[in-house]
């Protein structure tokens, strides 16, 4: 397993959970990505996607065909089971927290289904413009998206 601008993988609880040397039960599992329920969830439904392979956190991603397909993919994935599993939610937020307030080093997305319970565990998922913060997967989509694709849009 590879790992990107972090810490070893042998040492990352999520890359144990990825390899199935846990407990987790696994919402989904495929070559790319693995999914689960967040142990301190923050709303009606949370689910964690992570991507197999180490990679630490979302300043290691690039403007990249692979970067921005393993984001999508994950994006996917967390939407899937959300409608499955939450049909009825008023709303959804997808997201990642950024350094410093990441609270693990492995690049996980935040799957929401609205509400929040309790209602003050909101504030953990609020962008904070240049301190970071929570960064909905659309923005980031859009900060990946390769550059041959976006001229081939003008």
């Amino acid at each position: 397993m590879a790992t990107l601008g972090g810490a070893p993988s042998s040492q990352c609880v999520f890359c144990e959970i990825a390899r199935g040397s846990t407990s987790a039960t696994l919402l989904h599992s495929d070559e790319r990505v693995v999914a689960f329920r967040d142990i301190k969830p923050a709303a009606f439904r949370h689910y964690l996607v992570i991507p197999v392979e180490h990679i630490s956190t979302v300043k290691d991603l690039k403007r990249r065909p692979e970067d921005f397909s393993l984001v999508n993919h994950m994006y996917d994935v967390g939407q899937t089971l959300l409608r499955r599993d939450a049909p009825h939610s008023a709303e959804y937020r997808f997201g990642f927290h950024q350094p410093p307030l990441n609270s693990v080093n492995h690049l996980h997305l935040h799957c929401l289904a609205l509400p929040f319970t309790p209602r003050w565990k909101r504030i953990k998922y609020f962008p904070l413009g240049p301190l970071g913060g929570f960064i909905e997967v659309e923005k980031l989509l859009g900060r990946l998206k390769p550059l041959s694709d976006l001229s081939a849009n003008l």
